[in-house]
């Protein structure tokens, strides 16, 4: 079980795509040091979730994060950050390592500095970022390299693998572009369905040849390819949304996911655990005879589950059909 906290909107870059529409302003109202104590005592009182994923924004950017990572790993959590990598330096590794984070997620979109640079509309943004790799390495941190597929990069996917092998991460998740916050200005460069779905077949391959985990994000159907193949895969479910995954806002407020806006809760009204537990927005999407057209009537439904941000931005409900269900695995006789 796993939950999302973007414990700040600010930002070092301005990346493209930040569905956040994160920047280097300072912020206001988002959650204290307190505040985020309590968010963790609410989410260790629900008894099921292990890792908490600091992100943002950029969360090297809050002064007290060491703070928060050793109040989460006192509670039981297992503490990890979502970073652009371009702040980790060798004695900010050391001091979140001594604090008990225990792994990072760095964003790295291309092989080519110029093409991650250019993304992340930051010069020099690549170099900081393989910097801040081989820093959480050197202290013995877990590194996951986290790319966003688009058709500028998809074409170097396993460019990016071998990258990843040889910086010793141990996990390489390519997250496909979701058209939510800036995402939704750069549409021309999501993948076309067939682009989609020949990406995925080509991930899967390529978790074949290379020892290293390789996981689609935001891309479930997945789940239904590697059933076909007869792939064995440690994930029970392909979107998460809402079942065993969720995001909280810099200010307190619960969201589905970091792209669905859809509000679930605010831990500055309630306890983390009884919104988990109580949310009708949870509730609906736990229920699988809520899911409409495609989805609703998928064989592979408990495994995939759609996209429901997708769904969301395509037909204006969370709980339609993943617009990429006309041309998923269990659609069209399997032709995709």
């Amino acid at each position: 079980m796993i939950l999302s906290w973007n414990t700040t909107k600010r930002c070092n870059l301005y990346c493209k795509h930040c569905y956040r529409d994160s920047d280097e302003h300072p912020q206001e109202n988002e959650l204290t040091l307190e505040e985020g104590m309590k968010l963790i005592d609410g989410i260790q009182a629900t008894g099921i979730f292990k890792i908490l994923i600091l992100s943002g924004g950029e969360p090297l950017l809050r002064e007290d994060l060491e703070d928060l990572v050793s109040y989460a790993k006192s509670k039981g959590l297992i503490p990890v950050l979502g970073t652009n990598g371009t702040l980790l330096n060798l004695e900010r590794a050391k001091s979140l390592k001594a604090s008990g984070l225990a792994a990072v997620g760095v964003s790295l979109d291309s092989v080519r500095a110029v093409s991650h640079d250019g993304f992340r509309q930051t010069p020099g943004a690549f170099k900081q970022a393989i910097e801040g790799i081989k820093n959480a390495k050197a202290v013995g941190l877990r590194v996951q390299i986290n790319p966003t597929l688009t058709r500028d990069n998809v074409g170097e996917l396993e460019q990016l693998v071998q990258m990843s092998v040889e910086l010793g991460a141990g996990a390489m998740h390519p997250f496909f572009l979701v058209e939510a916050g800036r995402g939704k200005c750069i549409t021309e460069n999501a993948l076309s369905d067939q682009e989609y779905f020949d990406a995925l077949n080509e991930i899967l391959k390529l978790q074949t040849q290379y020892d290293i985990e390789l996981k689609p994000t935001c891309a479930p159907q997945f789940m239904s390819l590697a059933k076909q193949l007869d792939m064995l895969m440690r994930f029970t479910r392909g979107c998460l949304a809402g079942i065993s995954y969720c995001c909280i806002l810099p200010d307190g407020v619960v969201h589905v996911c970091p792209y669905l806006p859809i509000v679930a809760g605010d831990v500055r009204e309630k306890s983390f655990d009884l919104i988990w537990k109580n949310s009708e927005v949870f509730k609906a999407l736990r229920e699988a005879s809520n899911y409409e057209g495609n989805c609703g009537n998928c064989s592979d439904q408990s495994i995939c589950g759609g996209c429901r941000a997708r769904a969301f931005y395509k037909n204006g409900h969370y709980l339609a059909e993943d617009p990429m269900s006309r041309y998923c695995f269990q659609q069209d006789g399997g032709k995709a």
